[in-house]
């Protein structure tokens, strides 16, 4: 069989399916890629055709400052819709020449949708965050009808008469599991395959042998993130029976009690972690509770309230409010982060047991 997967030029969103990707390839699966250019040839190996040009997709031109409504609106009017748009041309060329069996689609990039659509062909959606399951938009009907405005004019310009672009009528694949995710809501078949994360790999000193604290804000929230970054740095400094390592992109902090990093290899230091504070990005949250490791979450904008919220409810960590914690709030969240590493070892456990990209591969596999 061969499958075309088709993604935004965002990491988070390609690092489920490259796992993926390298599953289908290793049972003998011609699979190709497709998505804005130039960003994504350095997200992937294997063929890529080009669907667009990244530069005005780049994560960093979305203003730092954005929360709620407003972050919903610039996310879907200058994001997804053009995104859509400008993708949907090389999509259908991409399909032409590749003459895929199976189209995967990355719920950010709705042109593979639309073009799967309208070619006939099985597809599949990623769900590389598991928020959209939930329906977060049922009790907001006003928003959720603007959405769906956006939707019909982007099916109308392309002539699919399909539904929600989202959501596949032939399988999405969830990379979570029921035990953190919840039941889904949707009226679509879900596989809760686990996360899809890459091998622990790459070297990291260990300076010594307290606990360790990782404070982590992504890739993407350099700008928004310096005032928690230093808020993190000033409650591990005040904690000499932990070891604090903060990442910080930017490189700007400075401190003699805390290590500092621009970039780590995330699963491997988190193997080694004791407490991990993150922004509820997914793959940061799955990296972490795939180790077992208790959150302190502080959630920016997007999905990551609700990804926030299901670590809460899981048990498997506490939230504090990104925009207003200051150093002794992060210090006691993290002082009793020990408490939920049952529930984060649940979680573990779960994602375990799920299948993860063999899973995940197995289920694309039914769809030829």
């Amino acid at each position: 069989m061969r499958f075309l997967v088709v993604v935004p030029p965002l990491a988070g969103h390609v690092t489920p399916l490259r796992a993926v990707a390298s599953e289908l390839s290793s049972r003998g699966h011609p699979v190709a890629w497709c998505g804005p250019e130039p960003a994504l040839s350095t997200l992937v190996s294997g063929p890529v055709f080009p669907a667009g040009d990244s530069e005005p997709f780049d994560p960093a031109l979305r203003p730092p400052e954005l929360r709620g409504f407003a972050a919903l609106k610039y996310l879907w009017e200058s994001y997804l819709v053009p995104l859509a748009d400008a993708m949907a041309p090389g999509v259908a060329a991409a399909v032409a020449a590749f003459a895929p069996d199976v189209v995967v689609v990355d719920q950010q990039a709705m042109a593979g949708a639309l073009v799967a659509a309208r070619s006939g062909l099985p597809w599949a959606t990623s769900a590389s965050t598991s928020t959209e399951l939930a329906d977060p938009l049922g009790s907001l009907p006003k928003i959720a009808s603007w959405v769906s405005g956006l939707q019909a004019g982007l099916r109308a310009r392309h002539g699919v008469l399909l539904g929600d672009l989202r959501f596949s009528p032939h399988l999405v694949l969830a990379f979570t599991t029921r035990a953190l995710a919840g039941e889904s809501r949707l009226a679509v078949p879900v596989s809760y395959v686990g996360p899809a994360l890459p091998a622990a790999s790459g070297e990291w000193s260990v300076v010594d042998d307290r606990p360790l604290v990782v404070v982590t804000l992504g890739t993407s929230n350099a700008a928004a993130g310096a005032r928690f970054l230093a808020e993190s740095v000033d409650a591990l400094a005040g904690m000499p029976s932990v070891r604090g390592l903060v990442v910080d992109p930017s490189g700007e902090l400075v401190s003699e009690r805390v290590q500092l990093a621009r970039w780590i290899p995330q699963p491997a230091v988190f193997e080694r972690a004791s407490v991990v504070v993150c922004h509820g990005g997914h793959n940061t949250v799955c990296e972490a509770l795939s180790s077992g490791v208790p959150l302190v979450v502080a959630p920016i904008r997007d999905d990551q309230s609700m990804l926030a919220q299901q670590v809460v409810t899981a048990a498997a960590g506490v939230r504090v409010r990104f925009d207003r914690a200051k150093a002794p709030e992060i210090r006691k969240a993290i002082e009793s982060a020990a408490r939920y590493r049952p529930g984060a070892e649940k979680i573990r456990d779960s994602f375990a047991a799920a299948g993860g990209a063999r899973e995940a591969a197995t289920r694309l596999e039914s769809l030829g």
